[in-house]
């Protein structure tokens, strides 16, 4: 086939790729009932909402802050708790770890599974257990950070460099020193990196899990937007922000030196 002809039929996937997406965008639009008169009618109601907003009640900061620092220790607990566990899934879902087929299928199984249910369903699913309060908020963000970290760390293990494997293995060294001593070292940056992203994460949906009662400052978010108070609204939305800059600015920092 000449350069012309493949030219023309490069052009031609193109021209259909783009006619699919925007039949797909016009599908999409059509089946939810997407107005553009329902979004330029609404955007005045911004402006109204913003105007109830401000200015924002800066003595409410005193009182959020126990409940924005139990936000930041149920990312902190959920998040050790969730890398800790995932480790063996890391190791099983590793092809060059976990030769046989019967033990990583079913590990990725189960991580795919975890990973498809979003935090927040997660964690009400926890408050009829445990109540409601921070230990169901825990027990969804482990669930979460394990998917995560998981995921991301397993594939960071199938890309180690293979030379050290093969010689700890030609020297005898078994299973427990071959993953000590050749996997570990490899990767052991990189899964504090996800670690640290994972924790960004996590606090921003710790906020969030407060809606379906699983402690943290998301409970008084709740209850100040049903009760309208909008000005405090605004005010624990910028003590968040902060909040997650300072964290976000700080594990940043540190990954850039484990990388």
């Amino acid at each position: 086939m000449d350069v012309a002809k493949r030219r023309q039929l490069s052009r031609i996937k193109t021209l259909l790729s783009v006619i699919f997406l925007l039949l797909l965008l016009w599908g999409s639009g059509y089946r939810t009932q997407v107005s553009f008169q329902d979004l330029f009618s609404g955007i005045p109601n911004i402006f109204s909402a913003l105007a109830d907003m401000l200015p924002p009640d800066w003595g409410y900061f005193d009182y959020v802050t126990g409940p924005m620092l139990e936000t930041i220790r149920i990312a902190i607990l959920g998040t050790t708790f969730g890398g800790i566990l995932s480790i063996p899934i890391i190791l099983l879902s590793s092809r060059n770890v976990t030769r046989s087929p019967f033990l990583f299928y079913p590990a990725r199984f189960i991580l795919n599974l975890i990973r498809t249910i979003p935090e927040l369903l997660l964690a009400a699913l926890f408050v009829p257990i445990f109540g409601i309060g921070p230990v169901a908020g825990i027990c969804a963000i482990t669930v979460f950070s394990l998917g995560i970290i998981a995921k991301l760390a397993y594939e960071a293990v199938e890309a180690i460099d293979p030379g050290p494997l093969e010689a700890m293995t030609a020297v005898g060294a078994n299973k427990i020193q071959w993953v000590f001593f050749g996997v570990v070292p490899q990767v052991a940056a990189h899964f504090m990196s996800y670690f640290l992203y994972a924790f960004e994460i996590n606090v921003r949906a710790a906020v969030i899990l407060g809606y379906v009662g699983a402690g943290g400052i998301g409970i008084i978010l709740n209850n100040m937007l049903a009760s309208f108070q909008y000005n405090r609204v605004i005010t624990i939305i910028l003590y968040t922000l902060i909040v997650v800059a300072v964290i976000e600015f700080i594990s940043n920092k540190i990954r850039e030196k484990l990388l």
